[in-house]
């Protein structure tokens, strides 16, 4: 592959951006309109738009618990999913995510931390292990790249990779210890390492939309980057790429929005490594096609296990985590038993 035909490369097609839009919106309605209680689409529409006061009790779950809720889970898996997409694609690894970097560990430990000690903003409860998640996402990131710089100075994949392995692993051995010392604060370290969206509001929503825009149009615009990135880094120089720089911006990108996903839904696993993988498989590894599409059916993917979460066992409700971990670890084994088997080459 050369730098023309990089250029060349078409991106996702009109028509398959509408029809997947028509499918993300069929998804969200759906969503807002099953759970614990049906709610029919006339009666949504009239509790959104309506003044009816006989639907009172559906525009309050409607309105102020489904609405932002459902909002919360398609933003955060077009997220998780784009950012699994570009690692995959700047580590040449099919088996790697956003989590690789162990980003989504350190930010689960902030969030354990400040649960423990008892970090709080007043009025605002959640706020603390929020802000910690974000910044231990962050301090996660840079610990990472200081040992990378230290074995390496041109941030060899593989090193990344491992450093980022072992880092969640000293992780899950320090979350260990707090959930052992967590006492009654048990729970509430239980939401964020295995992720919730129950409660949410409007305001994390649009947490969530402004990291979107902000971390995940830069991955996007990495896609001609990361088309030369899956061939070889020696192509990659070869036209020209940035490497270091590319390297970089994708890592602090995609560290960054994962960070805001964890800061408010806590550690969610698997979205990021399965969805874009299956695209790959079906779609090719052209990443002006991939991203979007990453983007697209990860939002999907999490609106619908959410929507499995609270509806499965209710009126009990399963952490998202486990859904997702359940969904991801069946689905990844059964495409690696059929490409194994030459079922999918």
């Amino acid at each position: 592959m050369n730098h023309t035909n990089l250029k060349k490369e078409d991106g996702l097609a009109p028509g398959a951006a509408v029809l997947w839009t028509g499918l993300v919106l069929l998804t969200f309605v759906v969503c807002v309109s099953l759970g614990s209680v049906n709610i029919p689409l006339a009666d949504i529409w009239h509790a959104v738009f309506g003044g009816d006061v006989s639907r009172e009790v559906y525009r309050s779950i409607v309105c102020w618990t489904r609405l932002p809720r459902v909002l919360c889970a398609g933003l955060m898996g077009a997220a998780l999913s784009l950012c699994g997409a570009a690692m995959q694609g700047l580590l040449r690894n099919p088996l790697a995510d956003g989590s690789t970097l162990g980003v989504s560990s350190g930010a689960a430990l902030g969030a354990a931390l400040s649960i423990v000690l008892g970090i709080s903003m007043p009025g605002l409860e959640s706020a603390g292990p929020a802000a910690m998640a974000m910044a231990f996402a962050f301090g996660s990131l840079l610990l990472i790249l200081a040992l990378a710089w230290g074995i390496d100075r041109n941030f060899s994949t593989h090193n990344i990779i491992l450093i980022g392995v072992v880092f969640t692993m000293l992780v899950s051995s320090l979350l260990s210890i707090l959930i052992t010392f967590s006492g009654e604060k048990l729970r509430s370290i239980t939401y964020w390492t295995m992720g919730s969206l129950s409660g949410k509001s409007y305001e994390q929503a649009a947490v969530l939309l402004a990291g979107l825009v902000v971390f995940g149009l830069p991955l996007l615009f990495c896609s001609r980057e990361l088309n030369a990135f899956a061939i070889s880094e020696e192509n990659a120089v070869h036209i020209g790429v940035p490497v270091r720089r590319v390297r970089l911006a994708v890592m602090v990108c995609a560290s960054a929005l994962i960070g805001v996903c964890v800061s408010v839904g806590g550690s969610i696993a698997f979205v990021g490594l399965i969805i874009p993988h299956m695209l790959r498989l079906a779609s090719g590894p052209n990443h002006r096609k991939l991203l979007p599409l990453s983007a697209f059916a990860g939002a999907v993917f999490l609106m619908l296990a959410d929507l499995a979460a609270r509806s499965v066992l209710s009126p009990l409700e399963l952490p998202i985590g486990v859904v997702t971990s359940l969904i991801g670890a069946v689905t990844f084994i059964a495409i690696f038993y059929r490409s194994r088997k030459g079922g999918i080459r």
